[in-house]
């Protein structure tokens, strides 16, 4: 009894001497390990960093400085570097020159409009005047199991702008052709999901939105509608309308350049679904869009609507003349758009930066555009030795990051003067974007997180299902007891169960976050 009262006061003692911040953190550790060491990632990498925002002090860790592979947190970099590049009140000016004499209100040449790089180009943006973006965002659509929306906006709003222009400068016909000056970059293909030929004209995404509205009963044919309404495409729309509590199945189906088809069925009851038909040519697409605009403001364009007859050649750059120059669009502040990057996850956009900022600079490739990228982030104070890209959007072979440097980016982004445009353009957890429905609206964490999430996955055809490649998490939090926090997640080579999705490694990304928040500093 004597030696068991001794033993029960030297672990007292011990216990005692122990500082409740090592208890906190043991705490904490073991409520992760929980999560993340259960037996659905046997076979899984997990590198996380989470550390305090003033302090710098590591909270927890684990591997933060072994590579992993990044997905879309790819985008915190690409994103950052545009902004230190740029500026985030940067804008994009698009103008249209003429290249020809205008007599009597005849235009005896050329309407030419140079592309700029702008992302958005006016086609998001709201009757207030603000950029938009969908929580379940357009470039997503062709899915079954996703409720993806296009915005409340008008796709060529740009286009429509720049035709009022020419039309109010007394050009009432166009007697040579209508070309799109796509030279400010070489053509390169981005990396992720949905739309992924970078060119510096962007309308609509380079994508046609179908709109697929059920019949009024079974067994009617359902509606499906062009957005915008273009003869740039072609469309064979055959989806029937089936019972309620059928499945829904809609297929988009090249057929060939500028025609494809959309085949299936929809539910009586169902919501009118998106659907998106990437265009093959972004700058053909434009050039049409273009003619349609002009000629909807009463714009005489004999050319023919759907190629260059006649392949005209463009004007050195140096011959454009601001003499000559009879329409602008002057795009959104660049943060608008990063925010549009980020919340959604937009690989278009975020792939395209790495080229607008080798342009900056006179060079017109994405490894010049990456190289140039890697300066910027080196400045910053990332240690870009330690990490590897190969595109600006995540999904390329060669990217690949550590819990360290993504923390060190956030670190270094919270102390720039732009720090609050890149922060609020991140997802928020359990609110909106990419995070809107990673945890219930009860959730303590919910709102209390903003991050950047990344998903990669690949079929396992052998076996019949998914192997995740990657599901990350890289951002900001503030604790249950006021502390911010910077934090990095990163789960790698997870296989999935037949039948599961990477909402799965989602919703416990959340759970990892619950846990930080409420047993964190």
């Amino acid at each position: 009894m004597k030696h068991f009262s001794i033993s029960l006061l030297l672990a007292t003692a011990v216990c005692s001497t122990i500082p409740p911040a090592s208890r906190a953190e043991d705490v904490l550790a073991e409520k992760i390990h929980a999560i993340i060491d259960g037996p659905d990632y046997k076979q899984a990498h997990w590198g996380l960093l989470v550390v305090d925002a003033a302090t710098g002090k590591a909270v927890y860790e684990r591997e933060p400085d072994r590579l992993f592979i990044p997905a879309s947190t790819t985008k915190l970099f690409s994103c950052a570097a545009a902004l230190a590049e740029f500026g985030p009140d940067y804008r994009f000016e698009t103008p249209v020159y003429r290249r020809g004499e205008v007599r009597e209100g005849i235009l005896h040449g050329d309407l030419i409009l140079v592309a700029s790089g702008d992302l958005t180009f006016g086609g998001r943006l709201g009757k207030d005047g603000k950029v938009l973006f969908a929580d379940h965002d357009h470039i997503y659509a062709n899915s079954d199991t996703t409720e993806s929306a296009a915005t409340d906006s008008n796709p060529t709003h740009a286009l429509e702008e720049l035709s009022k222009q020419i039309a109010a400068a007394c050009i009432r016909e166009v007697r040579g052709e209508v070309l799109i000056d796509d030279r400010l970059f070489e053509r390169a293909r981005g990396s992720g999901s949905g739309p992924d030929t970078l060119s510096p004209v962007i309308v609509n995404d380079n994508v046609v939105d179908i709109i697929i509205t059920p019949g009024a009963k079974e067994g009617e044919p359902a509606k499906c509608r062009l957005r915008p309404e273009t003869a740039a495409v072609q469309m064979d729309g055959d989806v029937v309308t089936v019972a309620k509590g059928q499945r829904r199945h809609i297929e988009v189906r090249s057929a060939g350049a500028q025609r494809f088809g959309v085949h299936g069925q929809i539910p009586v009851d169902d919501r009118p679904q998106v659907r998106i038909y990437p265009v093959d040519s972004p700058a053909l697409f434009a050039r049409t869009l273009f003619i349609e605009a002009l000629r909807r403001q009463g714009v005489k364009v004999p050319a023919n609507l759907f190629f260059q007859a006649d392949r005209t050649p463009l004007p050195a750059s140096k011959e454009y003349a601001e003499a000559n120059r009879v329409a602008h669009f002057t795009s959104p502040p660049l943060g608008e758009a990063i925010k549009v990057t980020l919340k959604v996850s937009h690989n278009l956009y975020a792939s395209t930066l790495p080229l607008l900022i080798a342009a900056h600079h006179g060079e017109r490739t994405l490894a010049s555009g990456l190289r140039r990228q890697g300066k910027i982030l080196r400045e910053l104070g990332v240690p870009v030795e330690t990490i590897s890209f190969a595109g600006g959007a995540g999904g390329a072979s060669a990217d690949a990051i550590t819990p360290r440097a993504a923390v060190q980016l956030l670190a270094a982004m919270g102390k720039r003067p732009d720090a609050q445009v890149y922060f609020d353009a991140l997802p928020v957890l359990g609110v909106d974007g990419t995070l809107v429905d990673v945890i219930g609206e009860d959730s303590p964490a919910r709102g209390k997180v903003a991050a950047k999430t990344g998903t990669l996955f690949w079929s396992d055809l052998m076996n019949d299902r998914p192997l995740l490649t990657s599901k990350a998490l890289a951002g900001t939090m503030e604790t249950a007891k006021g502390t911010k926090l910077y934090l990095a997640i990163f789960v790698n080579d997870v296989p999935l169960p037949k039948g599961t999705t990477p909402v799965r490694e989602g919703k416990v990304l959340g759970k990892v976050c619950e846990v930080i928040y409420q047993s964190g500093p």
